[in-house]
Order: structure tokens, then C-alpha cells, then sequence
């Protein structure tokens, strides 16, 4: 009886075990299926935009997360009139593009927006959700700890770039995606 009992609290530690390395692996999927299906719901529950954004924001524009003083006519006067020219007149944001269904599902896949080669849709049967689920590019793990993952995919067509994606834990199996890397020259 005791040798039982014994066995089957092993066998629950170990699920719950595999179960918690799990989930951040399960997040990108569902995340990567989510974006596939166009599914704008879930994935508002798998990512944090506000982290995302500022993380883009900080690589694509890093005039915009800069928190020194602005110039004064006094100190620059050049540089105040760039300034000055540029809140008048401002550019669209380069992190638009990145933050929509196709463009975060072609990060995910490794590829700046609107550069990916089209992804097959699954047409509903359970062969073509099977395949979906184990097509690539799977993520390497850059780091694993318990509050944050960092996954890292590479693009297939050209391996050098990588991108990463920083996911944090929010519950004890729940995880958002809240920081994307760009590779480098991709800005």
C-alpha cells in the first residue's frame, strides 16, 4: 500500500515537472497557431503589446526611448531645431508593422514583416492540425529559468540571423511573450 502511494506521488511530481518545462514551449505554439488562425483573442492573452512595443520601439527607434534633456536653443541650437522639426512633422512608427497578426506571426517564424514566404493554412482535418503542430522552426533555448524563457529562432534561409523571444511567466503555467529581439541589420 505504502509502496503505492509512493509511486503515484513520484509519477504526479513528475508530470506536474514535465508539464512546468513545458509551458513556455506550449505558449510559442499556441502563439504560432494563434497567428496562423488569425486568432486576435488568444493572442492578446499571449502577448503583453505594451512590453513588445517598447522593446521594438527601443531597437527600430532609438531616438524615441532616449530620457536625456532635449536641447535648448541656448546649448544646440542646431539640435533644437531638429527637434523641434521633428514633433511637428512626426514619421509612423516602424513598430506598427511589427505588431500585427502577420507581422508578429512572421517574427515568430523568424523573418522581418512581410518578408516571410507564405505559411500553409490548415484546412480544418486533423492531419493538416497535426502537421501544423509539428512543422518548424522550433526555438532553441537561449536561457531557462522559472520567471523567464528566452527562445531563439533562427531564420531558415539565412541561419546567422536570429531573433529572440523573451517570455515571462504570469501564472504557474501561463506565459506571455513581453520582449522580441531583432537581429542584427534588421532594424
Amino acid at each position: 500500500m505504502r509502496n503505492t502511494l509512493f509511486r503515484l506521488i513520484l509519477l504526479a511530481l513528475a508530470v506536474f515537472a514535465i508539464a512546468f518545462v513545458a509551458a513556455p514551449f506550449y505558449s510559442y505554439r499556441a502563439l504560432r497557431a494563434a497567428t496562423v488562425a488569425e486568432d486576435v483573442t488568444a493572442m492578446s492573452q499571449l502577448v503583453d503589446f505594451p512590453a513588445v512595443r517598447k522593446s521594438l520601439a527601443g531597437q527600430l527607434d532609438p531616438d524615441s526611448t532616449r530620457t536625456a534633456e532635449p536641447p535648448t536653443i541656448w546649448q544646440d541650437p542646431v539640435g533644437a531645431l531638429k527637434r523641434a522639426w521633428k514633433d511637428v512633422a512626426p514619421q509612423p512608427p516602424k513598430v506598427d508593422r511589427y505588431v500585427t497578426v502577420a507581422g508578429l506571426g512572421d517574427v515568430l517564424r523568424g523573418y522581418a514583416p512581410d518578408t516571410a514566404p507564405p505559411e500553409e493554412k490548415p484546412d480544418g482535418s486533423f492531419m493538416s492540425g497535426a502537421k501544423g503542430m509539428v512543422s518548424g522552426p522550433w526555438p532553441g533555448v537561449a536561457y531557462f529559468g522559472l520567471e523567464r524563457v528566452r527562445f531563439a529562432v533562427k531564420r531558415p534561409d539565412a541561419p546567422e540571423k536570429v531573433t529572440l523571444l523573451t517570455f515571462e511567466r504570469r501564472s504557474l503555467f501561463a506565459w506571455k511573450l513581453v520582449h522580441v529581439q531583432l537581429p542584427e541589420g534588421e532594424r
